[in-house]
């Protein structure tokens, strides 16, 4: 193609190109078109689309001719160019935000704290009334064998104790725990499947599995909760 017949193909696109801006990309060396023995410029549809590019880069993206530059010797050299920023509305990253919600890893995660009864009372500033309607119904127990509590009761047992200031009661908070259990449940019956292979590495899958499933129905169940509140 030649100059004229160039600009009728980017004129739909950039009305604004002129042969002029044609030929300073030229001049910048952004753009190589050959030459026919009498001097004429010879476009062909790399070219086209080279020039494309450049003008995109300056209108949608406000790139300096320098750097577009980069870009072409990086796409030249079979390079992909670095990542824009979009042209487009997005959504806030804080939308998408955890908003600090348990992910897998605090799933999979394991200390080794053991508290005696006396200790978690002291930690968790409950007393032994609290203490003992908490595990009434069904909130918290000791480990089975050692009569220790884990960091999860001490959990439990603060959030209790400080759920009890806006009236809430150990028998109130059987909803939550059979809200839990509900979704137990259903992680169990996805996982199942995992845990009966054969292979080595079945019990690893199986694990890392829940841990994944529980974050996201937490997180499910949390942005459920704050929505519902929203509306009410």
């Amino acid at each position: 193609m030649n100059i004229g017949q160039v600009l009728e193909e980017l004129r739909p696109d950039f009305p604004g190109v002129t042969i002029p801006k044609i030929r300073f990309l030229e001049d910048k060396g952004l753009i190589k078109p050959e030459r026919t023995p009498a001097g004429y410029r010879k476009f062909s549809a790399d070219d086209v689309e080279r020039l494309r590019y450049i003008l995109r880069m300056q209108r949608d993206h406000y790139l300096p001719l320098k750097v577009i530059g980069e870009h072409l010797d990086a796409i030249d050299r079979g390079l992909e160019p670095p990542p824009l920023d979009p042209v487009v509305p997005t959504v806030p990253t804080v939308a998408l935000a955890a908003d600090g919600m348990p992910s897998p890893e605090s799933f999979g995660r394991r200390d080794r704290l053991r508290m005696s009864r006396r200790e978690l009372l002291k930690v968790a500033e409950i007393d032994e009334g609290l203490l003992g309607q908490l595990e009434q119904f069904g909130l918290l127990s000791p480990a089975s064998g050692t009569g220790h509590y884990d960091s999860d009761a001490l959990v439990i047992a603060k959030t209790a104790r400080e759920l009890a200031d806006f009236g809430f009661e150990p028998r109130h908070l059987r909803a939550f725990k059979t809200a839990a259990d509900r979704e137990i449940g259903l992680v169990d019956q996805v996982v199942e499947p995992l845990k009966r292979g054969r292979d080595a590495s079945a019990a690893g899958r199986a694990e890392e599995a829940v841990n994944e499933i529980a974050a996201l129905s937490v997180r499910l169940h949390a942005t459920l909760v704050k929505a519902g509140l929203r509306r009410s």
